[in-house]
């Protein structure tokens, strides 16, 4: 039965559950996400928009061509194209604020005993950049220097917002909340053409690292251990078995003081038996 008819709704195409049914099956199969019966709205919104890029007037022909790889060309486009449309990316600067006095404390113990040895971070989700950018800058605060002795990977399954991440420029909006010093040191505003943006400070940029990451994929290509992962407000998108899959190949990764920072909505204590709670969504190795 269609969830929306062109006669009925109005739209553009037609979207029957078996559609939903599909890109169901096809976004768990390539990126780990479950989406709710409750997405079907925006299922279609998004994916239609993919039907008048690429000029297919129904679901099941732009499915059966995704399938089929009629759509996607020598470096998978139009998957790429798919799966960026269904990923959500809300974030902010300073994002669960609480975060971050724990991981400026953690850097300078690691720092103190290790003198010689950069601390290492990998932000696994890092959408538009809000993140790993707040990780640099508290690190900047806590070794007071723009040159902290710190590398940081940042990496996300959608290119699209891997490219405003590596470019670093934002609304100036984006940066109402922080405090004043913090836009004096870190942002640098636009004049001209460029009034009303802002641009992340070069030192801040050259600290972070920006990489396409799918953590379902089979080869990560990361050199770990790390210091410190951030991995927050990504597995509420997936299904436990999944989560625990992902939570498994972490462990390796972590150095055995190494802390992991997960999302205010989601407990790993469940799905990890080599996980401690150390603090409020803070986990380390049991």
């Amino acid at each position: 039965m269609p969830l929306h008819t062109k006669q009925e709704t109005g739209k553009e195409f037609e979207f029957t559950r078996a559609d939903f049914e599909r890109v169901r099956g096809l976004i768990y199969q390539r990126a780990g996400i479950s989406l709710a019966d409750s997405k079907q709205e925006m299922v279609y919104s998004r994916l239609a928009r993919r039907l008048r890029a690429t000029g297919i007037e129904s679901f099941a022909r732009y499915l059966d061509a995704l399938e089929a790889g009629k759509l996607s060309g020598p470096n998978g486009q139009e998957w790429e194209a798919f799966t960026n449309a269904l990923t959500t990316n809300l974030t902010s600067f300073f994002r669960e604020s609480h975060h971050f006095p724990l991981l400026a404390e953690h850097a300078l113990k690691a720092r103190r005993q290790h003198p010689s040895t950069p601390l290492t971070i990998w932000c696994s989700a890092s959408s538009t950049g809000e993140e790993p950018y707040s990780i640099a800058m508290t690190l900047c605060e806590a070794f007071n220097t723009l040159t902290p002795p710190v590398s940081i990977i940042a990496t996300d399954i959608d290119t699209n917002v891997l490219a405003t991440a590596g470019a670093g420029v934002y609304p100036i909006e984006r940066i109402d909340k922080l405090e004043v010093e913090r836009k004096r040191r870190f942002f640098l505003k636009g004049k001209g053409a460029q009034e009303g943006l802002v641009r992340v400070r070069p030192e801040l940029r050259s600290l972070i690292t920006f990489r396409q990451l799918n953590l379902l994929a089979d080869d990560w290509d990361l050199k770990g251990p790390f210091d410190v992962i951030f991995c927050r407000n990504v597995m509420i998108y997936f299904d436990k078995d999944t989560q625990r899959k992902i939570l498994k190949r972490f462990v390796p990764l972590m150095k055995p003081d190494a802390l992991l920072f997960a999302g205010h909505s989601e407990n790993f204590l469940y799905v990890s038996d080599s996980l401690r709670l150390r603090g409020k969504t803070v986990y380390e190795l049991a």
